[in-house]
This record gives C-alpha cells, sequence and structure tokens, in this order.
C-alpha cells in the first residue's frame, strides 16, 4: 500500500469532514472550544490504517518502527503513549471515511458474521475492560466471550455494511438494518433461515436466498441461485482476510474506544487492497441476474 496516495485520499476527506463535525461540537456538543493537536486527524488515521496493512503483529512494534523509519513522512510524531491517548480523537472521522468507503449494490450480496473473542474463555471471570459490554456467544467453532461484526458485501468482494453488536445477538436481527440501502437477492447460511426476515426483506426490494434444513419441506429454487449459495464462502474469506491479515480480533486490548478504532481501521485497510476476493462475474452472468424475478418495494 502506497502511504503518500493513502495518506493524500484521507486528507482529502478530511478536509471536508471535519469542519462541519468540528462546528457541530462547538454548538451542540459538550466542548466549547477546540485547540489544534500536534497531529492532524488524517496523519493519526493514516497510521492506524497503515498498521492493519503492515507485517507487524502489536502496534506498539508498528509505531516504533514509524519512528525510526517515517520520521520524514510524519515529522510532528508524538510519543507512543501520547498517541495512544490521541487515538479516541479519531474514531468519527474513521467510522465517517469508513462509510465513504463501501462498495455499491449490484444485485448480488452476501452476508455472514463472524466472532470478535476479547479473551480466551478460561480468562472471562476476570476480564475487566470489556466486562458489562461483551457478552457470551456460540458459532459453529464454539462458545467465546466478546463481539459479533455483521457483515454485507457484494460480488466483487467490497464492503456493502457492517454493524457489530454484542456476542449473544442473533445473527438475524441486525440484517433489516444491514441492508436497507441493498436491493437484488441477498444469499445468506441456514443461520438466516426465518419467515418473518424473509416477508420483511422483501418489502425493503431485497430477496433473502438461503439453504433448507434437513426436516423443512424442499422446495424449487432456479440454478443461479444455487450457484451462488456455493459461492457464499466468498465472505467467508474477506472474514479470514480481516481477522488474520487485518488482525481486526485480538486480546489485548485495554479499553473500549481503542478497540473501536483497531476494528474501523482495519475495515478502512480492507477497503484500500487493490485485489480483493471476488466472483469474476461476467456482463451475462450479471445480464442473466436482470432476467430473474426480484421484490418490489412496497
Amino acid at each position: 500500500m502506497d502511504w503518500t496516495e493513502l495518506f493524500c485520499h484521507v486528507d482529502d476527506f478530511c478536509q471536508q469532514f471535519e469542519p462541519a463535525w468540528h462546528r457541530q461540537q462547538l454548538e451542540s456538543g459538550p466542548r466549547k472550544r477546540r485547540r489544534a493537536s500536534r497531529l492532524a486527524s488524517s496523519e493519526i488515521m493514516t497510521i492506524l490504517i497503515l498498521f492493519h496493512a503492515s507485517n507487524y503483529r502489536t502496534f506498539k512494534h508498528f509505531y516504533r518502527s514509524v519512528q525510526r523509519e517515517h520520521a520524514a513522512d510524519f515529522p510532528r510524531l508524538v510519543s507512543y503513549s501520547r498517541f495512544v491517548e490521541l487515538m479516541p480523537s479519531v474514531l468519527a472521522p474513521l467510522g465517517a471515511y469508513l462509510q465513504s468507503r463501501f462498495g455499491t449494490s449490484t444485485g448480488i450480496a452476501f452476508v455472514d458474521s463472524t466472532a470478535l473473542a476479547v479473551c480466551k474463555n478460561k480468562r472471562i471471570n476476570r476480564h475487566r475492560v470489556f466486562r458489562g459490554i461483551a457478552r457470551r456467544g456460540k458459532t459453529t467453532m464454539g462458545w467465546f466471550f466478546g463481539f459479533k461484526l455483521h457483515l454485507v458485501i457484494n460480488e466483487r468482494g467490497e464492503l456493502l455494511s457492517a454493524q457489530l453488536t454484542a456476542g449473544n445477538v442473533d445473527d438475524r436481527k441486525p440484517v433489516p438494518k444491514l441492508v436497507r440501502n441493498l436491493i437484488g437477492k441477498l444469499f445468506a447460511d441456514k443461520g438466516y433461515i426465518s419467515a418473518s426476515l424473509f416477508r420483511q426483506l422483501w418489502e425493503q426490494g431485497v430477496h433473502l436466498v438461503t439453504q433448507i434444513r434437513k426436516k423443512m419441506n424442499n422446495r424449487l429454487m432456479p440454478l443461479w441461485d444455487k450457484i451462488m449459495l456455493r459461492k457464499r464462502s466468498l465472505i467467508e474469506t474477506v472474514n479470514d482476510q480481516l481477522k488474520n491479515l487485518a488482525q481486526i480480533e485480538h486480546s489485548r486490548h485495554r479499553s473500549v474506544t481503542n478497540f473501536l478504532g483497531n476494528l474501523l481501521a482495519g475495515l478502512i485497510c480492507y477497503t484500500h487492497h487493490p485485489k480483493k476476493p471476488s466472483l469474476r462475474l461476467c456482463d451475462a452472468d450479471l445480464k442473466l441476474l436482470d432476467q430473474l424475478p426480484l421484490p418490489v418495494n412496497a
């Protein structure tokens, strides 16, 4: 990832976002004045995003390397402890920037959730950072303590929406909000089977397509839908990259705000990847999708 190109992109966004954000803080927020920071918000955001594109396993070691090797790129760098204190100040810009990085709806979408454990199960009773916030949940891999990240992507591997919930939240609950701006077909696993959810999404203009369980009555399904259900592993590949390459999951968090900053920066870093997992559908495949009956917005 090119550092200069990323910084220019982030800085252009901050120049448009920050004036209105600061004005709102001064008018309606608790802050009545704003002191200039030694590091600009765009510099803080760039460093946070670049960490997830590096090979470093801890942010502290990555920041030390930035101080040694990229002092010319960031001439007003602060100490590591001060930088950690500045990280919560860019939560709002990170969230808004992630929204601007979402892809476009193409009529094909995949939804899935992945667990974000904040500690090992044997340390749950001693855990303090997320006490009262994180919850115990269960996936096909077993029990965990933490949160769930719900994602929707298109066939190009682009993020369309994301939401963070407690670990004990049903995967189906955040779906209507996740797909409120989407149209077309939404492919999901068996955990999203629900007649009420299907009807609700149908009224929103989204056709939920899932496999059936063993004890359910068989039903006819277009060949296209069957093929796309087999390609649902695309979103699992995205989840794997986010957790193992972008490192959005680890048990070293010492505050909730820095956990959120780490998560947002990891998602943003993924959106900047030049080569994302995709189905590589041709125009003929997309024309076939246009010929299928789709729901109409109520």
